[in-house]
């Protein structure tokens, strides 16, 4: 069984989707399971809207091999005026995947309330970072007669991402108590917050061991991979209640509700440290890859017979992505 991860793979710092899909390739690799020609792969492991129109050429061309299909958002409740994107992602995993994987239980919910069909083939699975990259190896010792170090860290420049959070703490965290650092690209000028920009995944772990807690503020976020690379650093977090982040904390740090509650968790997290550190619970890359390897090699030995392809289906995705790109160039024309 060979798999093919068919995604836009990008070097450097970017999105949390490709660095996730990166140490995952890694992984399969190491099994000798992964084959870069997805012509000669028997599973397409693709991820989420990404290059659907070309995944449906692929799909009518190799109809025997086997589609799975990595969700995420709802793109909904991230960019509000994408939903009709979140329906073409529907129909494309109902008409074209064989499996789905979940990244977090709130996103497999959410999907379903906006009207995603359960399939046969579906799974649950957290993400996880480079092994060799976010480790607690070299993490500074935390010290309470010193100013806690606070860290955020964003790819996305989007709004929804915390900002508006990241931008209060600037404005009103005592910063002659605490010290922030925020790392990536911000739509907000920080005037207290020392700001970095994006950074390669080794150094964005070096600056990460050198900081205390973690904190995200990002809105809908189904598992955010800044998040797990942070507490893997050994980073307990503080997470705005919503999204994965619960699910991704646990008893790891504290969620908050109100961003007025920020200063007081980050005291009390302080006082219990090692507490949290100690608590910190995430599946690492070979439980995570071994999860997918195990969910995949369950839908090919299972799944003997690829269901034939409709024409009209096809048809209608085709439709589907059309009126998706002119809905696209609509709505950028009114932005400028």
């Amino acid at each position: 069984m060979k798999i093919n991860i068919y995604f836009p793979f990008t070097d450097g710092p970017f999105g949390g989707g490709n660095q996730f899909l990166k140490a995952l390739r890694s992984y399969f690799r190491k099994l000798s399971v992964y084959e870069e020609n997805p012509v000669n792969a028997d599973i397409i492991l693709f991820n989420s809207h990404h290059n659907i129109g070309k995944l449906v050429k692929l799909k009518k061309k190799y109809p025997e091999k086997i589609f799975i299909h990595r969700i995420d958002g709802p793109v909904f409740f991230i960019r509000k005026d994408n939903v009709f994107l979140d329906k073409l992602i529907y129909t494309f995993n109902d008409k074209i995947a064989d499996a789905s994987v979940f990244q977090s239980n709130w996103s497999k919910q959410k999907n379903l309330e906006l009207g995603i069909k359960n399939k046969q083939f579906e799974t649950i699975i957290l993400n996880s970072p480079n092994p060799d990259i976010f480790n607690t190896k070299g993490k500074i010792r935390f010290d309470k007669n010193r100013k806690p170090k606070i860290i955020a860290s964003s790819w996305a420049a989007n709004m929804n991402k915390g900002f508006n959070t990241y931008q209060f703490l600037d404005e009103n965290l005592n910063f002659s108590k605490y010290e922030m650092t925020f790392c990536g690209n911000s739509p907000v000028k920080f005037q207290n917050i020392k700001h970095i920009k994006p950074l390669q995944s080794k150094k964005l772990a070096e600056i990460l061991k050198e900081h205390d807690i973690y904190i995200t503020a990002s809105k809908s976020d189904p598992c955010s991979n800044a998040l797990i690379e942070a507490m893997h650093c050994g980073l307990p977090a503080i997470g705005l209640n919503d999204g994965g982040h619960p699910e991704i904390i646990g008893k790891g740090g504290l969620i908050f509700n109100n961003k007025n509650e920020i200063p007081g968790i980050i005291n009390k997290i302080k006082i219990d440290y090692k507490k949290y550190t100690e608590n910190i619970n995430l599946p690492n890359m070979n439980e995570t890859g071994n999860n997918y390897f195990n969910f995949i090699n369950t839908v090919f030995q299972q799944k003997k017979e690829t269901d034939k392809l409709n024409v009209l289906d096809i048809f209608k995705i085709d439709l589907q992505i059309l009126r998706y790109k002119i809905l696209r160039k609509i709505q950028k024309k009114k932005q400028i």
